[in-house]
């Protein structure tokens, strides 16, 4: 984000061919990320790499070493040999130009990627809750070995060379713009380890994993067919695949839609709406009026009094942005509807269309993910006469509205391929793609929200994504560190059970358990403190090898003796515990897969757990913590909440 509170992160949606425009090819360009403050990673080769003119000779020099090469197809790359820990230090690049940059720092270097629990920042952002405690963590953050590398929102059809984006000294000035679950895990990780720490920051609310998957990665999943041929037809046929979509977009609404159905449409000029709701407009509607979570389909409607003066004349509507797609009717005519979430709304109204009192604008707003509604400024709200903009007629202020559809309660609205965020592989290609091959650490991942209504095909879709990036970072299997979804109502257990499945399909990695810091009325819990810090546990075990347990009690093994299952788990952390009373969470379930609450006790060394009800004579299956908004208490002594888990999802 490019200011201190800035609420609507810069995003581009020019789905670019080629590298950033604009560059001067007469001058060497080093890759967006080698810029003042940056962090390198410690203890392994250093890849650096940018733009010049063909044949151009580029030197670089870092720490005592310098290394020379000759740029090829307007590129060059050269590779200085690891260092340790430390600095500050002074990086050159010298061609036709030279290039200077200070205050470089080496250290450990993590990517930050996700969805909305990731992008959200320290800072406060309007229609959420504050991040705990944010104004303290704040004012404390004089850490200046901490560097954040924001990098800016971008979707592209193929992989690009280059993404916006600065690195950031941390300060209690800019540490509302680091990513919270980053600036907790990046604080914990340099406290520790005394090393410095520099955050690369990639993420994008409301976004599926395939978003963030190459397209040869893709191609890869099981499932995911229908997916990568769509998107091969939008590179190849854009127009055909617009076509395409608005053609399937009609369909939904005539299927989905009932405002459009009704008689009288909701659109209509003459509609009994005294019984809709109120809303004060501009504003995203969720946590205003309506929950947080809420995806969907809502109708507005607004009167508004046009003087006699207007008579004649023709007229621009301006409603501001929405998102993400509205249609809009004046006095029952359709005059326009966009389709892209941040574009300003402006519709010209003919003579003839408005008239002398009573006037009626209805807009039906669909929002497939993130924040929906009129979100722009006031004054972009308003009627103009064509002819004397000066002449104006605000429409901001109270509207009355409708909810149509849930998208909890609806099949999924098709996206457009051109402009989606959620399309496969445009994350990947904008905002990953231009950060290899810098040398890094790992990840810490936090995502999965917006898989969640495909939980079986994640299962597969997930660990191939890690594989991918680490096929074309060529590091090997580097860390890899994901957030298990916090407890939500709209969250279902399986999509949590299929990150936990996930484990033991990809290689170095480690799960982080939410279950007792979520919010069941919040899709972004505010308490982001023990999400990095658990991280920066596992970083610290799986990477420095320090004898500390990283894992809440992960299930490993069901036996069945008589009317009992007896439980055992892997990090048990000193022993497993129940906090705050006897255990609960545990449901049991016999040949007829009808589950039971039952009773649960820790036995043995505390390395065990036995599960019974009087319901069930012969248990098959054992579940914990199997909801939306799981009430488990199974804990280990080191403090770490166990997962989630059904003993009948193992294949």
């Amino acid at each position: 984000m490019n200011s201190l509170l800035k609420t609507i992160p810069v995003r581009s949606f020019v789905l670019g061919l080629a590298a950033a425009a604009g560059i001067a090819r007469a001058d060497v360009v080093p890759a967006s990320l080698f810029c003042d403050h940056a962090v390198l990673q410690q203890g392994m080769p250093i890849p650096v790499w940018g733009d010049a003119d063909e044949g151009e000779k580029v030197t670089v020099t870092l720490a005592g070493q310098t290394v020379s090469t000759v740029a090829r197809g307007g590129r060059w790359s050269v590779r200085l040999a690891a260092l340790p820990a430390g600095g500050p230090h002074t990086l050159t690049i010298e061609g036709k130009n030279r290039i200077a940059l200070s205050d470089v720092l080496v250290g450990e270097v993590w990517v930050c990627s996700g969805q909305s629990n990731m992008e959200r920042q320290l800072g406060p952002r309007p229609g959420q809750k504050p991040i705990k405690d944010w104004e303290t963590e704040a004012a404390t953050a004089n850490l200046p070995q901490i560097r954040h590398f924001g990098v800016a929102q971008h979707l592209a059809l193929t992989p690009q060379a280059r993404v916006g984006g600065q690195w950031l000294v941390c300060t209690p000035q800019t540490a509302p713009e680091f990513t919270a679950v980053g600036f907790f895990f990046g604080r914990a990780l340099h406290l520790a380890r005394g090393t410095p720490i520099g955050l690369i920051h990639s993420s994008w609310g409301g976004t599926p994993a395939e978003a963030w998957t190459s397209r040869e990665g893709m191609a890869q999943v099981p499932g995911y067919a229908g997916a990568v041929a769509r998107f091969d037809r939008v590179r190849h046929d854009p127009e055909g695949a617009r076509a395409e979509f608005e053609r399937d977009l009609a369909r939904w609404f005539e299927v989905n839609d009932p405002g459009s159905a009704a008689h009288p449409a909701w659109s209509a000029e003459t509609l009994d709406a005294s019984a809709w709701s109120a809303m004060r407009l501009p504003a995203f509607w969720e946590g205003k009026s309506l929950p947080q979570d809420f995806d969907g389909l809502v109708w507005f409607r607004r009167e508004v009094e046009i003087p006699a003066a207007w008579s004649g004349h023709d007229v621009e509507l301006h409603l501001g942005a929405i998102d993400d797609v509205d249609a809009t009717w004046v006095n029952g005519h359709f005059v326009g509807s966009t389709k892209e979430w941040t574009a300003p709304r402006v519709y010209r109204l003919p003579a003839g269309t408005l008239k002398t009192g009573r006037n009626v604008i209805a807009v039906r707003v669909l929002d497939t993910g993130g924040g929906g509604g009129l979100w722009g400024g006031s004054d972009t709200m308003r009627l103009a006469r064509v002819d004397d903009p000066a002449q104006t007629i605000a429409v901001d202020g109270e509207w009355r509205y409708r909810v149509a559809v849930n998208a909890h309660n609806a099949p999924p609205a098709p996206l457009d391929p051109s402009i989606s965020s959620g399309t496969p592989t445009v994350l990947y290609n904008g905002m990953i793609a231009p950060l290899v091959p810098y040398a890094i650490r790992g990840a810490i991942w936090y995502q999965g929200e917006a898989n969640a209504g495909q939980a079986q095909l994640y299962r597969e879709l997930f660990p191939r994504m890690v594989a991918d990036w680490r096929r074309v970072w060529g590091q090997g299997n580097f860390p890899f560190l994901y957030v298990q979804i916090a407890p939500f109502r709209g969250m279902p257990p399986e999509i949590r059970e299929a990150q936990r499945l996930s484990l033991a399909k990809i290689p170095n990695s480690a799960m982080v358990v939410t279950i007792d810091v979520g919010d069941a009325n919040d899709i972004h819990p505010a308490n982001k403190k023990p999400v990095g810090e658990r991280l920066a546990l596992a970083a610290r075990a799986l990477v420095h090898g320090e004898k500390l347990e990283h894992s809440g009690p992960l299930f490993a093994s069901l036996q069945i003796a008589g009317p009992r299952a007896v439980l055992k788990f892997t990090h048990l952390g000193g022993g497993l515990v129940a906090k705050d009373g006897e255990l609960k969470g545990f449901t049991v379930a016999g040949a007829d897969k009808v589950f039971h609450p039952a009773r649960a006790k820790i036995v043995g060394e505390g390395n065990t757990v036995e599960v019974s009800s009087d319901a069930v004579a012969a248990p098959v299956t054992v579940r914990y913590g199997w909801a939306d908004v799981p009430a488990g208490n199974l804990f280990n002594r080191a403090g770490l909440p166990a997962s989630p888990f059904a003993t009948d999802f193992e294949h």
